[in-house]
């Protein structure tokens, strides 16, 4: 599905990647962890398009094609979808509404006439079911006074509503308390099917508890320097950074 090849990006002559190689199969989890201004963030940002970044080598594949002079709107009509780390709040736009214009611009994309009312409606009340969610929360503008868990729990929300191939959790698990953690892991595990991906990037081995990743990859100085299964999140709970420093050296 996602084929990254020696990936090397940064912003205005500052390299933050430098040489990232990462395949993504259908129906896998695979956990980026690493610590602070490791490229984390920009890894996510860059395979969603964000125009912040520059390419300066390497290639993204996304069933085969080259994302590379795809926008992000574009990207995201091809199905990927970056839960962010910071969402933004739109006054005046409903929860609702911003997910029917959403779903609508994407099946525009793909030839398709927008989705019926009944059919929207029906779609929504089963996912707000789904995820634990008060319709009264839909009517809200969007992210406006929303507390942080609100607003991941939102993001769930969308994603469940487009129901991307691909999602990327950029610290889907920062300022939440461990209710809010259970409900937003509760509802990508439900989504969790055999034909979509999920990229979580974390700093805490605690979301990994229950969002269970197939591959866990460690991100320092801007690569991959280390790759494992689940407990590899649990070696670097107990033992930190410094012992892959070590063994790098």
């Amino acid at each position: 599905m996602l084929a990254i090849k020696n990936l090397h990006a940064g912003v205005e002559e500052k390299d933050i990647l430098k040489g990232i190689n990462l395949e993504v199969n259908p129906g896998e989890i695979h956990a980026i962890m690493g610590p602070n201004g490791a490229g984390k963030s920009t890894f996510a940002s860059i395979i969603a398009g964000k125009e912040d970044f520059e390419v300066s080598q390497g290639q993204i594949l996304f069933e085969g094609e080259d994302l590379a002079d795809l926008a992000p709107e574009e990207r995201a009509h091809k199905g990927v979808f970056l839960s962010f780390q910071y969402p933004v709040e739109i006054p005046g736009v409903t929860v609702t509404n911003f997910t029917k214009t959403a779903i609508n611009e994407t099946r525009k994309a793909q030839g398709l006439e927008d989705m019926p009312a009944g059919e929207m409606l029906k779609k929504i009340k089963e996912v707000a079911e789904l995820l634990n969610i008060d319709r009264k929360f839909l009517s809200r503008s969007l992210n406006e006074g929303f507390s942080g868990g609100e607003k991941k729990r939102n993001e769930i929300f969308q994603m469940a509503m487009l129901n991307p191939k691909l999602a990327i959790l950029d610290e889907t698990d920062s300022g939440l308390d461990i209710d809010a953690l259970k409900i937003v892991a509760n509802g990508v595990n439900k989504l969790r099917n055999k034909d979509n991906a999920v990229i979580v990037i974390t700093h805490y081995q605690r979301l990994l508890d229950y969002i269970v990743p197939d591959f866990v990859h460690v991100l320092m100085d801007g690569k991959i320097v280390k790759s494992g299964t689940k407990e590899l999140a649990l070696e670097l709970e107990s033992k930190g950074y410094d012992w892959i420093k070590e063994e790098l050296n």
